[in-house]
């Protein structure tokens, strides 16, 4: 493993670790947990970054997007930026409109987490968020274990917390399997275990519905481009600009659930998780901000997979609790592996 200075973060110090494993190597740095890069060889044996990213931290804390960040303590959307737990009302920081998104103004995708080398490809990476932060209950010690594997990147979720509170964790890497800054992501050919979405209404708010998906332009069932159906006239496409849905995972435990290849390189990703539900999103609101190497990252040059919980679980009964008790260990576990 390898450790490098990456600046730093209001006056913290920021490091990149670079894990390798045979052929394939990952850069994770300190700030926001990121996943910077993850380099496979291509069908010809070219070295291929497919993950998005910036070169200097000042970009990271400049713009927009998560790119590759832990995202917590609740990922996606929660209404109104409220919930109620054990009969009190909590107010988070509402910083997209009038809801919260990925945590609120300040999420774990902005601090600078401990590092933990365990091995030339073994990271962890912790922090603690202290009760009161954006408005959550409870003091919570959050650790995510980045595995190296010959084949791909292990992420190991683990959360305890001293009361009562929620959480959803995920990570909002971005991939482009012909490489990044290397054109739209438009030609993938993704293939995704789910028959439902958990349908959203204009502010992209879900209310606890869920929506069978076959023979609709969500119905990802058999492998297609993402561009196929991306422009359908259906309403939740519109108003989303894109993908940025929440699908229904099919099945339970530790299971594959997507897989996405690059007619491009040749490059095959094959994700795997153990939470009910996975984010596709698309990169419909990249705005051509300057990446690494120069490129830059425009509208649907990335697709994200953010295994989760389901979008504003905090409000809605009918989907998977999101509430973490006191003394309980939250674990879960998500895989990004690659054939090439």
């Amino acid at each position: 493993m390898i450790c490098k200075e990456f600046g730093n973060a209001n006056g913290t110090p920021v490091q990149m670790y670079t894990l390798k494993n045979g052929k394939l190597e990952a850069d994770i740095l300190t700030y926001g947990g990121t996943i910077r890069a993850i380099r496979v060889p291509d069908k010809n044996g070219n070295v291929t970054d497919v993950v998005l990213g910036y070169d200097t931290i000042e970009e990271y804390m400049k713009n927009a997007g998560y790119l590759g960040a832990i995202i917590g303590r609740v990922g996606n959307r929660i209404e109104n930026g409220s919930f109620v737990l054990n009969g009190k009302e909590y107010n988070i920081g509402k910083n997209c409109g009038t809801y919260t998104l990925h945590g609120g103004f300040h999420g774990f995708n902005e601090k600078v987490w401990k590092a933990n080398p365990i091995n030339d490809y073994t990271l962890e990476v912790s922090c603690l968020s202290p009760d009161g932060e954006e408005g959550f209950p409870a003091n919570l010690k959050v650790a995510v274990v980045y595995t190296l594997t010959e084949k791909g990147l292990r992420l190991d979720y683990a959360a305890e917390a001293d009361d009562d509170t929620v959480t959803n964790l995920t990570n909002h890497v971005y991939f482009n399997l012909s490489g990044e800054g290397n054109g739209t992501i438009l030609n993938t050919v993704l293939t995704l275990d789910a028959d439902e979405i958990t349908p959203t209404d204009e502010n992209l708010i879900t209310h606890g519905e869920f929506m069978k998906i076959k023979n609709t332009p969500f119905d990802f069932n058999e492998p297609k481009e993402i561009a196929r159906d991306i422009e359908a006239d259906d309403k939740i496409l519109k108003e989303c600009g894109g993908y940025d849905i929440n699908y229904v995972l099919n099945g339970s435990g530790l299971r594959k659930f997507a897989t996405a290849e690059s007619p491009l390189t040749g490059i095959k990703l094959n994700a795997y998780t153990d939470r009910p539900g996975v984010q596709l999103y698309v990169g419909n609101f990249l705005d051509g901000a300057k990446g690494k190497k120069g490129h830059t990252y425009g509208k649907r040059e990335g697709f994200c997979l953010e295994t989760q919980n389901f979008p504003n679980a905090v409000n809605c009964k009918q989907y998977p609790s999101s509430v973490l008790k006191k003394g309980e260990i939250f674990k879960s576990t998500t895989v990004y592996e690659f054939e090439f």
